[in-house]
């Protein structure tokens, strides 16, 4: 810094939210002194990140009551999203880039002595969100933003996220993620907006007044749900919408009787006991105190949620019988599928509503995406559970399963059969509650998230419900924002698109980037391509050598797989591969050198996925001190997250999507990471299908069974010993692992994994290695061809805009929410509409 340093100065009236050099730089130094009370020479590099993003959340501040007031104005249909995960990522940047005052803001701080890419880094990530599910969430409300849809997302403030992973000797180890140490300057407290929420007691009829009767739910407990607003910003228009969490705080914070009689601890023990709601994203439900807190965390959500999108309806109509046509409920995935019951009993019981009528507008209000195909991920919660914790909701559940029964049998009056199949309250020994069902029943859109997915769910999983209810079911396949996962993770390469094609318009329709097929055959444009994908290499590989000590060039073909740790996953096919890439190199066979890059976190109570996060370990740890096998090196890096994703992503060569096929959904990393460049191995799985069709089967490495070829195989046997016994190098890679070779100090240790292979292979690890295996040496022959390769990157790139979340959220505005673009004009550019509204309200 030059000279004297800046002195806080008062702000002349009407530049609190100038966009102007000279503004920008008074504020940023203002909050410096007068919110954080220091000196710009003695405040922290914490602080001054502090100071920057209360800076920009002043410039979001007018446009987000702006917003709110359009909204109020048009008298628009609005959409509201449940999600129990919003894995949002850092910040700073991306507001800093939708208010496209990026270039201004490093600017006005480098002419302070200040580094903006300083101050980036110093942001805590909110770990709201375990993986592709609360990443999706997030995309969706950029999505939405950008394209100036009236929408809010609702989801719960956890204090501490996803867990901080790091690796000690090769185990997993949890750490908590207080993200929330320092507090956020994102968000805003919105305490007059609180909501009780009851748990337990009885429900119990009594006199309506009228000759007849109504039930009154007695909770036996209560906790308060404290709305907190985050700014969700478009990209470079009017619109910011909101993300509003819930965060549990007791209905009784202290009780002086108990501290006066020296008891200190009961004193806060039912604070406490409340409060642990919103304390962990998904607690371990391998006990049942953690399958309870689970089901609380849910209902605890969905009742603020439904409450406050009621309380919003009524001061606006004073009336519900138009609530599916002035508003659109999401639930993202099962966690949230007890809103049906909930938004049920608010209007029967608290707005005397008659069921027929309630169950027509909680239909017509609710859509429902499923995420999954796997049974174990369909949630089940007992009935006792249930009667324990929602009493009534229990009732009008059985009463949903009761008359929805009544309707099967009609539909299909001599099979008995499917009666019981399609029951929401099973009659298994103890009974359970089908949310999955219960959701299908109670929405009036259900849809899956890529071709494949909505096909196997219409004619698997939800066979039953569809041939019911056809009219109901869709496809929408999922999509990645640009503006993160192009944009900000990767200007070199947007600054490479834009210099070719001329123009920046495909940064909000990304279906532009098709343009660039025109030049790829432009030695010239190829060559720029290789040279920002080496320019990522080389930090990531830098980056790999700081935090692990394992040094590559950034010449290897960069392999990267990184997603959550699940058997499906296949994670441990990846590892066979190397292990025998290594035993090739060790007999003296040429191999292209690779770094292989591993990100997962496994779930605490998942045992086998900690095992093959260990195992990972134990072979990286011997295989990276090989010095006569240079060729193949492992980075397994330590707390996977968006930031992480970020600096991974555009240094990819390879994808890998290589899921057991009919078990993943869709994915979205194979999204992000081709976008970027990255060639896809896969197999024939989620959007893996859509994405070859769109790129090209010669620029997509295609291996493994099909779903039918899945089903047959297991059909006749799940054993993995055939495949085994077929394949020479498969049984050499097997024996090294289970004679001890990468664990010599416990010979045993992997020995029952292998073994528990040859006897279940249910995802076909074993039965797809020889084709995975076969389909790498392709992969390597097509590295060695570098113009080659680049091309078939290019075609990546231009061919993959179409899976915008953009188009993803277009086609669930028109198709099933019925909701329509609400334009809000920027700041100085017409009227305002401002109408003394309020962001909180």
């Amino acid at each position: 810094m030059n000279g004297e340093s800046p002195q806080a100065k008062p702000s002349p009236d009407g530049d609190r939210t100038s966009l102007q050099p000279e503004a920008l730089s008074r504020a940023f130094v203002d909050h410096v002194t007068f919110t954080l009370g220091h000196s710009l020479e003695q405040s922290t590099a914490f602080d001054r990140y502090s100071a920057l993003a209360l800076a920009i959340r002043d410039r979001l501040m007018e446009r987000w009551i702006v917003t709110k007031a359009e909204y109020e104005r048009s008298d628009c249909k609005r959409i509201f999203y449940l999600s129990a995960e919003f894995l949002t990522g850092r910040a700073l940047l991306t507001n800093l880039q939708a208010l496209d005052l990026e270039a201004e803001m490093r600017n006005v701080l480098a002419e302070l002595g200040i580094d903006l890419d300083d101050l980036v880094e110093q942001e805590p990530e909110p770990g709201l969100g375990n993986g592709g599910l609360g990443r999706l969430a997030a995309c969706f409300l950029e999505s939405m933003a950008t394209l100036a849809l009236p929408g809010q997302g609702y989801g719960i403030r956890y204090e501490f996220g996803i867990f901080e992973q790091e690796f000690k000797d090769g185990h997993q180890i949890e750490r908590a993620d207080e993200w929330l140490r320092f507090g956020s300057p994102w968000e805003l407290a919105r305490p007059e907006h609180a909501y009780e929420v009851g748990f337990g007691g009885t429900a119990h009829n009594v006199p309506d007044g009228t000759g007849g009767f109504r039930v009154v739910w007695t909770p036996e407990s209560a906790v308060m749900g404290v709305p907190h607003d985050v700014p969700v910003a478009g990209f470079r228009n009017g619109t910011v919408n909101t993300l509003r969490l819930w965060a549990a705080k007791s209905s009784r914070e202290f009780d002086f009787g108990l501290f006066n009689a020296g008891d200190y601890v009961r004193a806060v023990e039912r604070k406490n006991a409340s409060e642990v709601i919103s304390k962990v994203l998904y607690p371990n439900d391998s006990f049942e105190a953690g399958r309870e807190l689970r089901l609380r965390q849910e209902y605890f959500f969905v009742a603020c949620s439904i409450h406050d999108i009621l309380r919003k309806h009524l001061t606006r109509y004073a009336r519900l019988d138009n609530l599916s046509d002035k508003v659109a409920i999401q639930l993202n995935d099962t966690h949230p599928a007890v809103a049906i019951a909930e938004l049920m009993r608010v209007l029967i019981d608290d707005h005397r509503m008659p069921w027929d009528e309630a169950w027509t507008q909680t239909v017509a209000t609710f859509g429902y995406t499923n995420h999954t195909l796997m049974p174990e991920a369909l949630e089940r919660w007992p009935v006792s559970t249930f009667e324990r914790l929602l009493p009534r909701h229990l009732e009008i559940i059985r009463e949903i399963d009761r008359r929805f029964a009544r309707e099967v049998m009609t539909a299909y009056p001599l099979d008995r059969g499917r009666v019981e199949r399609m029951a929401i309250i099973d009659q298994d020994s103890p009974p359970h509650i089908h949310m999955a069902r219960l959701a299908v029943v109670g929405s009036h859109a259900v849809n899956g998230v890529a071709a494949l997915h909505t096909e196997l769910l219409k004619e698997h999983v939800m066979r039953d419900f569809a041939e019911l209810y056809p009219e109901r079911f869709s496809n929408k396949t999922n999509g990645v924002t640009p503006r993160r996962w192009l944009f900000a993770c990767n200007p070199e390469l947007c600054t490479l698109v834009t210099d070719t094609l001329g123009h920046t318009r495909w940064v909000e329709d990304t279906t532009r980037l098709r343009e660039l097929e025109a030049h790829l055959e432009d030695p010239g444009f190829l060559e720029r391509l290789g040279d920002v994908k080496l320019q990522h290499k080389r930090k990531l590989a830098d980056f790999v050598r700081r935090e692990l000590s394992v040094s590559v060039e950034p010449t290897y073909l960069f392999d990267v797989q990184i997603k959550r740790l699940h058997e499906y996953k296949r994670q441990l096919l990846n590892l066979l591969h190397i292990v025998a890439l290594y035993l090739r190199a060790k007999r003296g066979e040429h191999v292209v050198p690779r770094l292989f890059v591993f990100g997962a976190k496994a779930a605490p109570g998942y045992r086998q996925a900690k095992r093959i996060i260990r195992l990972i370990h134990d072979v990286a740890h011997v295989i990276n001190r090989d010095p006569r096998v240079p060729e193949v090196r492992i980075a397994f890096l330590p707390n996977y997250r968006v930031t992480l994703a970020e600096r991974i992503i555009p240094a990819a060569d390879l994808s890998e999507q290589i899921s057991t096929a009919g078990k993943e959904a869709s994915g979205t990393g194979n999204m992000k990471l081709g976008m970027n460049g990255a060639l896809t191995i896969g197999t024939l799985d989620g959007a893996n299908i859509e994405i070859r069709d769109a790129v090209g089967e010669d620029n997509f490495f295609l291996f493994g069974m099909t779903v039918e070829e899945v089903v047959a195989r297991l059909a006749v046997s799940a054993a993995g010993r055939p495949a085994c016994e077929a394949s020479d190098e498969l049984r050499a890679v097997l024996d090294l692992i289970a004679d001890g070779f990468f664990s010599p100090d416990e010979p045993e240790r992997y020995r029952s994994l292998i073994s528990g292979l040859l006897d279940v292979d249910e995802y076909m690890v074993l039965g797809d290695f020889d084709a995975y295996s076969a389909c790498q040496r392709t992969v390597s022959d097509r590295f060695g061809d570098r113009k080659a390769w680049l091309r078939m990157s290019a075609r990546n790139v231009a061919r993959l805009g179409g899976f915008s979340s953009d188009r993803t959220i277009g086609e669930y505005a028109s198709e099933i929410w019925g909701v329509h673009p609400v334009p809000v004009p920027l700041p100085g550019g017409g009227p305002t509409g401002r109408g003394g509204a309020n962001v909180g309200a």
